[in-house]
Formats: structure tokens, C-alpha cells, sequence
């Protein structure tokens, strides 16, 4: 592959709703421009964009894919993202790298879910975008209703570049409004608008004429003034209007028959920013923030946006180069770990093809192999200009599920192989739950837990199971209890002797407090640590369900020792069920987290939410209606919220989203607290 300078490198993600046509239109680009011999298709598994198993066996797109595209000495880097909710995160990781948008829209489905998902987070990094009505070829296609859809559900002024030529079946080529000229098929060669279309055109094109005059002050005098503008004049015009986000440039194509692919590539070309034009990125500097434009010249500064572990090649490191360049065979700083990182060979990479590089220049993307400290989020620069670059936020991740090896082999793997899972995804997390002794993963949805576990197997050669977790319940007391218990056992030579007297209390204000207040020597002071570790012992297994004890203070008050007998073990021993005793005279209970939630859901869907939210023992905090969309904050029980992000997607159609953090705990209702026992009971026979 060529050298290609920061001012022909164009950096654009494909974003939409699943299934809208993302990868077959980087697959028809790709074929149009001649890097690849045939069409790939998606049914088949051959597209070069979803080239791993789990992607060909659903048949859709699970992480993004870089696909550069080579045309008139410029180099596209296309990045195909996924359209399914549950991989979000892998769309924040590619548009944080973009310099630029376009928006697939299916002809028939027109502006769905995951396209006003993926807006949204263009319009967080502020990014230009077009809208690519797709699939024109289609039965059912419409290009009217589609473009409204779009428009109804996005503040923007949509602007058409295109018309289609014919829908549906009759789809033959892209009407364009800059030449006034007609392309049919793939659209390398023009010919003369058919003379049916002539109305249509001429009404889009007055649009959008007065649309790049609004862009530029000269060039809006000059068409106030009844003068003619070239087609020079209405690209820069155009181009300015998008780049400020003024208007989105509408266009047409069939990806998967080849139609309109040309006309899109030369619109790409002319409309959509360089890295050199793009605003600078602020690093954090050793002394402070630095302004880092995009140019060779400046200090290296390069940010890894995405990893991936292959089973022959080892981790795959992702990269943009945002100041600076990178050579081939040179050392670089991670300043995040701390550690210097040899770069061997740097690659371009087309799918999961690399094409060896000697060197890529500021705003280029490319890959490095088998770097041992380097992790998605972190920064390359120069130790003597050690720089670190903002890190996007990913959103909460809230499904949760426990994991457990399946064999023993596996035992050893799960920690190490959850790491790097979480490592390559930056919406996956893990951690132990103490009071449950489980291990959870958190993940976007069911589908993403799905995907990781199956990665853990083919990746890393680590079977897991899954289940739904345990609520981390506790226990505590009510009100004071006392109790006495004596172990006492002879086996024939030195026995075992101790008595204990205990009392308990609750201690809202503290977790555990222990008190000797025997007098008189009847337990020796040198008794009490084995005293107190019992009680622990007992606390951390719980007494009612198996779950921790908190906010109690267990204060000694008597007791008794043998002068020969008495060992701490004894003593240990007595104060376990001691305690235990005493546990069930102080009216003890059962507490549940409870969860702060905030749900964000159309307007219309507000009377269904508050309904569902009653039945999971919410208590609703306020409610609010902004632009649309409703507002819920409450207080939910985690136990009612285990499954809540399936749930939820379902009542909305995708279109509610929630967040959700602890804020305390408190008693559960005894109905359900005898249940949660009695399903303790039942397990540990």
C-alpha cells in the first residue's frame, strides 16, 4: 500500500441500525475499486468485514472493521461498526477515532433504534455526517419515507445530493445534483438526466444550491444577487455547511447490486474533512494540556482505541496517530503503563488481512502485533514528551450474569482470560462479589454476555458457565440478644474446654464492633482473639440465608475456662454458636440493596414504565418530559433489576436506556425474606 500524507487520509465510520448495510457497502467498495476480485456476501461468511467465526455463524457485524479504500491518490479508512445495541461500545471506540460520518439508512425500514443510538454519539464527538438511504433496490423501497423518517427523528436540515434513478426493482443508477448529470450502475460514467426526472431535479437542486449559498457569506451575495454558481462554488459552499453541521448531505445507493458507489466515493472525497482539518485533540501534557493539531511535525502522540487477541498472531493493537508519525521498528512510550514498547513491523490492516507499512503519518490508523503492556485506552508518545490522550466514556454496563469455570483446568484460566476480555472491550467488566462468593460479568445485554463466553472459549481455550447472580444480600439484628453456650468435648487424653456469655446489639453506625466486658478473670484476656475470630467466622457465612452479618456489636460478658482443658479452638468453637444463639434473640433480618435508577423513555411509553416500575417495588423519586422523551428516577430493590435491561428494551423497542447505582440497604419484606431462607435451606441440602 502507498504512503499516504494526513491531507489525503480520510478517517470515515459507517454507522446505523443493524442490518442496514454497513458492510456491504465497505464490501462494494471494496469491490468497485478493484482491491477485491468478487462481491463478498453475508450469507455466505465471505465478507471482508466480518471475517471472525462468531460474526459469519449470526450473520452480523460484532466488532468494527477497518477497511481502507484506495481511490485518486487518497486513502478512506472506512470503519464498519456494529449495529446491534448490545456492541455499542465498539461504535464509541470507532467514532472517537473518525473524522467523519455517514449514517446507513435501510430504503424500508427507513431511521430505526440503533440509527438514533448511533446519532446521538455522532453528535457527542461532533462529528459531520451524511445520510446514505440504502438498499434502493429493494421491494418496498421508498426513498421519500425513509429521508422522512430521518428528519422526524433528528434535528438536522437534510439536504439531498442525489435522487435515486427508479426504485425498487426499476433502481438503475443515482441522479446527482452537483453535475446534473445521471450515473447508472456504479456510476463511473455520466450521462444526461432522463427527461422524466427533470422536475424532481431541478426543484432538489434549487434546494440545494440555496443550501451551500448559506455556508459561505460571498456565496450567498452572489446568489442573492441572481448570479450562477459554478459547481466549484456550491462543493465549498456545501462543504462548509456540513462541516459546521448547518445541513446533512443526503445520498443513494444499492449496496449489494453496486449502484451509486462511485458518485458516494467522489462525495467522500470533496465533502468530508482531512485529520489536518479537524479541530486539534487536547493531551494532557507532563506540565498540562496540550493543543495537539494533526501534523508530522508535531510530538508523537497515538491512541489505542481497540484490541484484539488472535489465536495464531497474538494481541492486535489498534492505533490512531494523532501527532507525529510512526515508523516501523521503533520504540515508543506508553505512558499509561509506564513502560517502553518496542514496535516490530506496523501494519495497515483490511479486514483481518495486515499489510506491512514502513510508516504512517498523522491521522493514519493502523496495527502493531504482539505488544506485551499495552491495553485499549492507552497512549503512545515520546518518554521525553510523555503525552496522554482523552479517553471516550463508554456507557454503564448493567447486565449482569455469575460465572463459573466448567472443569477444573478452567479454574485457573477465568481470571486471567476475563482480563483480557475486559481489556479488548471497553463496556465489559468483571469483579468478585464477596458477600455471594461469585464471580461477575457485566456486559451491554445477553447478547454481549454471549459473545464474550463463546470468545473465551475459541480465544483463550476457557470453558465458562453462566447463571443468573445472587443479590448480595446481608443480615443483621433488631434489637439486643444474649445468649451462653458451652463446648465441651473429652476424647480420651487433653479435652477440649470453653464457655462463652455474649450479647448483641445493633450498631447502625458501624459494621462490627467487639467488646470484652468480662470482669473477674472467667475468661482470660488471651482467649478473646480466638472469641472474636468465631464470631467473624460466622459473620462473613451468615446465620439466616448464608449472607454476611453487618452493623452489630458483639460485646463478651462471662463465661468459663478449665485450667487444663481450655484452648482458644475451644473457645473459637463456643463463640460460633454462641453467636448464632444470639442472633436469633435479636429479631434478625434480612437487608437488599437498593438501586438509584434513572429511565429515559419516549414520551409514550411513560404509563407502561411507572406500571412495570410498581410491580418491581419501586418507589418513584420524580418524573420529568423534555423534547420527547420521559424521565423516571426511583428507587428499585437489585433484585428486581437483575434482568431489567432485556426487559426494558422490549417495552420500548430499543428505545429506553436506564442507569442505575447503589444508594443503601434495607429490610426486605418478610414474605420475601422467608422465601430468600428457605431457598438457602433448600440449597445447602
Amino acid at each position: 500500500m502507498k504512503e499516504y500524507p494526513t491531507n489525503k487520509i480520510r478517517n470515515i465510520a459507517l454507522v446505523s441500525h443493524s442490518s442496514a448495510g454497513k458492510t456491504m457497502l465497505a464490501e462494494a467498495f471494496l469491490h468497485t475499486t478493484g482491491v477485491t476480485t468478487r462481491l463478498g456476501r453475508i450469507e455466505d461468511g465471505t465478507t471482508t468485514s466480518d471475517f471472525e467465526s462468531e460474526e459469519i455463524r449470526r450473520g452480523i457485524s460484532l466488532s468494527t472493521s477497518v477497511i481502507p479504500i484506495e481511490y485518486k491518490d487518497y486513502k478512506i479508512n472506512f470503519l464498519d461498526t456494529p449495529g446491534y445495541t448490545d456492541f455499542v461500545g465498539e461504535v464509541i471506540s470507532a467514532l472517537s477515532v473518525a473524522d467523519g460520518v455517514i449514517v446507513v439508512v435501510d430504503s424500508v425500514a427507513g431511521a430505526e433504534v440503533g440509527t438514533e443510538i448511533a446519532w446521538s454519539y455522532a453528535d457527542e464527538f461532533n462529528l459531520p455526517r451524511f445520510v446514505v438511504i440504502n438498499k434502493m433496490d429493494r421491494d418496498n423501497a421508498d426513498f421519500q419515507k425513509a429521508l422522512s423518517t430521518v428528519a422526524e427523528n433528528f434535528e438536522a436540515r437534510l439536504i439531498p445530493v442525489q435522487l435515486p434513478w427508479g426504485e425498487k426493482s426499476e433502481f438503475k443508477g443515482v441522479l446527482d445534483l452537483l453535475s446534473m448529470k445521471a450515473y447508472a450502475g456504479v456510476g463511473k460514467d455520466a450521462e444526461e438526466i432522463p427527461t422524466g426526472f427533470s422536475d424532481a431535479v431541478e426543484e432538489a437542486r434549487m434546494e440545494l444550491v440555496e443550501a451551500a449559498a448559506e455556508g459561505n457569506d460571498e456565496l450567498l451575495m452572489k446568489y442573492l444577487d441572481g448570479e450562477s454558481l459554478t459547481t466549484d462554488e456550491i462543493i465549498a459552499g456545501l462543504r462548509s455547511g456540513v462541516l459546521s453541521g448547518e445541513f446533512v448531505p443526503v445520498f443513494v445507493t444499492a449496496a449489494t447490486a453496486e449502484i451509486g458507489m462511485f458518485p458516494l466515493l467522489e462525495a467522500i472525497l470533496s465533502l468530508t474533512l482531512s485529520p489536518a482539518d479537524r479541530p486539534a485533540v487536547e493531551a494532557e501534557g507532563v506540565s498540562g494540556p496540550e493543543e495537539l493539531p494533526a501534523s508530522d511535525a508535531g510530538p508523537l502522540a497515538a491512541y489505542v482505541w481497540k484490541t484484539t487477541a488472535d489465536p495464531f498472531v497474538g494481541k492486535i493493537t489498534y492505533f490512531k496517530v494523532y501527532s507525529g508519525v510512526i515508523n516501523a521498528d521503533t520504540r515508543v512510550w506508553n505512558q499509561n503503563a509506564k513502560e517502553d514498547e518496542r514496535l516490530g513491523g506496523i501494519s495497515v490492516i483490511r479486514g483481518e488481512t495486515q499489510i506491512p507499512v514502513k510508516i504512517l503519518h498523522s491521522g493514519d490508523i493502523g496495527v502493531v502485533a504482539k505488544l506485551g503492556h499495552t491495553s485499549t485506552s492507552h497512549t503512545f508518545s515520546e518518554k521525553t514528551h510523555a503525552l496522554t490522550l482523552p479517553v471516550p466514556v463508554y456507557p454503564n454496563a448493567l447486565y449482569r450474569v455469575a460465572v463459573s469455570p466448567e472443569t477444573q483446568a478452567d479454574s485457573a484460566k477465568v481470571s486471567p482470560t476475563l482480563t483480557r476480555l475486559c481489556e479488548e472491550d471497553m463496556t465489559l467488566s468483571w469483579r468478585q462479589e464477596p458477600s455471594t462468593k461469585q464471580t461477575i460479568l457485566q456486559g451491554m445485554g445477553d447478547q454481549h454476555i454471549d459473545v464474550a463466553i463463546r470468545k473465551a472459549s475459541s480465544k483463550f481455550q476457557t470453558t465458562l458457565l453462566i447463571e443468573e447472580p445472587k443479590v448480595p444480600y446481608q443480615e443483621t439484628i433488631t434489637k439486643a440478644g444474649s445468649a451462653q453456650y458451652r463446648h465441651k468435648k473429652q476424647t480420651g487424653g487433653a479435652g477440649q474446654f470453653g464457655e462463652v456469655h455474649l450479647r448483641v446489639e445493633p450498631l447502625p453506625d458501624g459494621d462490627f464492633e467487639f467488646a470484652n466486658e468480662v470482669f473477674g478473670g472467667a475468661v482470660s484476656q488471651n482467649y478473646m482473639p480466638a472469641i472474636e475470630k468465631g464470631i467473624k467466622n460466622v459473620m462473613a457465612d451468615g446465620v439466616l440465608a448464608g449472607y454476611p452479618v453487618h452493623n452489630v456489636k458483639v460485646a463478651v460478658f462471662d463465661g468459663k475456662e478449665h485450667p487444663v482443658d481450655s484452648k482458644p479452638v475451644a473457645f473459637e468453637i463456643a463463640a460460633r454458636e454462641c453467636f448464632k444463639l444470639a442472633m436469633k434473640q435479636a429479631s434478625p433480618v434480612m437487608l437488599e440493596p437498593i438501586m438509584s435508577v434513572q429511565v429515559v423513555v419516549p414520551e409514550a411509553s411513560m404509563g407502561d414504565i411507572l406500571g412495570d416500575l410498581n410491580t418491581r417495588r419501586a418507589r418513584v423519586q420524580g418524573m420529568g418530559t423534555e423534547r420527547g422523551k420521559s424521565t423516571i428516577k426511583a428507587q428499585v430493590p437489585l433484585a428486581e433489576m437483575q434482568r431489567y435491561t432485556t426487559d426494558l428494551r422490549s417495552m420500548t423497542g430499543g428505545r429506553g436506556v436506564f442507569a442505575m447505582e447503589f444508594d443503601h440497604y434495607d429490610t426486605v419484606p418478610a414474605y420475601l425474606a422467608e422465601e430468600i431462607i428457605q431457598a438457602a435451606i433448600k440449597e445447602e441440602k
